[in-house]
């Protein structure tokens, strides 16, 4: 993994579907802005590489294939994410907020039976976050969550699933500090209300990257 030397600042959002991720990204995007700074909000997956909008197909239960090769997609999207917009971000000296990064793969992969190294591998020539903040909720509560969305699930969206997820999720930040990661990771209270979680976004943000 590759770190950020370029002017701009890159932060990442991570967490279980509903954990509120989407949520957060937006609420530090909006205040990042009225504080005067140039700020690109992005997602992962995206629409816009052919791997990306095979991944929403199979996210959406449209097609199916093997976890394997699922997470090679991801990789795939990820670079051209990194390529076309990230990188010539940070490179304009923007801050760049992601709703997931790799992350997301370690903990989702992991879960459906693919080795933590094997992960590791296929994203290991990526930029790494200045930083990464991960949700942490309850299955149940992403659930209830989900369901008032209304909204169709997707691949990932139940909960048996979802409390394996959030097992690999726990582990990671201990990991990659094994591993001399140098990325700051902090996991964060979600189950709180919205405002609350983002005020300590805030201050963590400000702390870190823009004092």
């Amino acid at each position: 993994m590759i770190k950020n030397n370029f002017f701009g600042k890159f932060i990442v959002f991570e967490g279980l579907d509903g954990s509120g991720q989407t949520t957060q990204a937006n609420s530090l995007k909006d205040f990042l802005v009225k504080k005067g700074y140039k700020v690109v909000l992005t997602k992962e997956p995206t629409l816009s590489s052919k791997a990306g909008r095979e991944i929403r197909k199979i996210l959406d239960k449209e097609k199916s294939l093997s976890p394997r090769k699922l997470q090679e997609f991801f990789a795939q999207d990820r670079r051209k994410h990194l390529k076309d917009l990230i990188i010539p971000a940070l490179k304009q000296k923007k801050i760049v907020i992601s709703d997931r990064y790799f992350f997301s793969s370690l903990a989702y992969g992991s879960a459906e039976g693919l080795s933590l190294n094997q992960l590791i591998k296929l994203n290991k020539k990526f930029l790494m976050p200045d930083l990464t903040f991960i949700l942490k909720v309850k299955p149940e509560t992403c659930i209830k969550r989900i369901k008032k969305r209304g909204t169709k699930r997707t691949l990932f969206e139940k909960k048996l699933k979802l409390k394996k997820v959030w097992g690999f999720y726990e582990i990671l930040p201990e990991y990659f500090k094994g591993i001399g990661f140098l990325n700051k990771v902090y996991v964060i209270n979600g189950e709180r209300p919205v405002k609350e979680v983002s005020e300590e976004i805030k201050k963590i943000v400000y702390s870190n990257l823009l004092k």
